[in-house]
């Protein structure tokens, strides 16, 4: 396969798309981010922060719920008086501390439920506490005041009350301050809830320092696999699974080394969706109820939907949404048969099935070698899956399945790292 021009991604936009999957677990979570970062920026040019403070905002806005692994956790966040919500804040920190471009957004998710106390907030256990983090505090105190009625102008002069008068020890003097300044402006209140406060975002992100070339979006993209796969203990190293064998079945094919680590990205990106997904679902024991499944079904066009808004991603998207069509047609969400379905995501489907009925799972054992090849060998006879696809798995079988062996090894011991990491949050908080 001929290498095609990449199209740089933007980091804002995959930073959005990460946050909109995060919300769609509910719809009281609908926009939640969004607002927030809005809210925070707005805060921050009013203080006059300088540019890249800014970005890191809105980063941390989109963002600041990520460490919400369950819906429990998100909706306890959603009260003012939130109980115990660092956890979600220190596990967002975790998620996103070992990325360069995260680095400083991880900080600023960490505290960013820390409370002012009159100064006491200006640093935790010897740590200086970011003031981005306070914005995001007021911000996120402000966003989960707003009630869907009445109206945004009537309910602003009682959050302004809620927020100073009742609560304002919560917040930094001067961050008030330039609450206070922006209030008065109904535009101000009137985008919090627009429709349109996406684009607003957009045009507020956009930044040349925020564009990620093809080596920086895999680096990126691994992250956004670790955020969608430790959400359960059964689907933790699946990702890192899918995305070695698509590659290493890619470069078989003799797919350019380009055109496979495209590949590679849409398989840490393929199961994007199932953040939208139930934990519960995710984890069941057994097999999944008629609803229940169709509930999982859901996952793929989730995942095409967020992916789409992303400018250059069109082909990335094709391989990691489709990757549950069947040649056959009887695939999901779309249908799409024969020759319409492109080479990649026929590779992505080969390898999604092979890493899913090799893993270990809350219901079922994974499969042996011999037993793997001949599931894989009957879905190629019937035309669910590629058959040459299937035939050069085969063929190559033991060198794939000890990358994917070693990648997921790799992935596993990063988990262990961080539910260990869980532990020591809860044991700081909860005992």
């Amino acid at each position: 396969m001929t290498d095609k021009i990449f199209n740089k991604i933007s980091f804002f936009d995959l930073a959005l798309t990460l946050s909109n999957a995060v919300d769609l677990i509910s719809p009281d979570l609908y926009n939640h981010q969004k607002q927030v970062a809005y809210i925070a920026s707005c805060i921050g040019k009013e203080l006059n922060l300088p540019s890249i403070n800014t970005n890191n905002l809105i980063i941390a806005g989109l963002l600041h719920d990520v460490g919400g692994l369950t819906l429990k956790d998100r909706l306890e966040a959603l009260a003012f008086e939130a109980q115990n919500p660092y956890r979600h804040a220190e596990i967002g920190y975790l998620l996103l501390r070992n990325l360069e471009e995260f680095q400083e957004v991880a900080k600023i998710i960490k505290y960013h439920h820390l409370p002012w106390e009159n100064g006491k907030g200006k640093e935790f256990q010897g740590e200086t506490v970011p003031m981005e983090s306070h914005i995001i505090h007021l911000g996120d105190r402000i966003a989960v005041s707003i009630k869907k009625n009445p109206g945004i102008i009537t309910q602003a002069k009682t959050i302004s009350a809620l927020v100073e008068d009742k609560y304002h020890n919560m917040f930094h003097p001067e961050i008030l301050e330039a609450f206070r300044r922006l209030k008065i402006k109904e535009s101000f209140w009137l985008d919090i809830i627009s429709s349109n406060i996406e684009n607003k975002l957009r045009c507020m992100g956009k930044e040349d320092s925020w564009i990620l070339d093809l080596e920086k979006l895999l680096e990126v993209t691994q992250v956004f696999a670790h955020i969608i796969d430790f959400r359960s203990r059964f689907t933790s190293v699946h990702s890192s699974g899918v995305a070695i064998v698509a590659e290493a079945l890619a470069k078989t094919l003799h797919w350019t080394e380009e055109e496979s680590t495209k590949l590679k990205i849409a398989g840490y990106l393929h199961d994007i969706g199932k953040l939208a997904i139930p934990k519960e679902i995710l984890e069941k024991p057994d097999k999944l109820t008629e609803e229940e499944f169709n509930i999982m079904k859901t996952h793929t066009y989730y995942s095409y939907h967020l992916l789409n808004n992303v400018e250059g991603l069109k082909e990335i998207n094709e391989y990691a949404s489709f990757h549950h069509e069947r040649i056959n047609g009887q695939g999901y969400p779309f249908h799409i048969t024969g020759q319409a379905l492109s080479e990649g995501a026929r590779i992505m489907g080969v390898a999604d099935v092979f890493t899913a009925i090799t893993e270990n799972r809350p219901y079922r054992r994974g499969m042996t070698s011999k037993r793997a090849i001949e599931v894989l060998e009957k879905m190629g006879k019937e035309e669910v899956l590629d058959a040459n696809i299937v035939s050069i798995l085969k063929e190559h079988y033991y060198q794939i399945n000890e990358k994917r062996l070693l990648a997921q090894q790799e992935a596993f011991y990063q988990y262990q790292n961080f539910t260990s990491e869980i532990a020591k949050v809860r044991s700081q908080y909860y005992e």
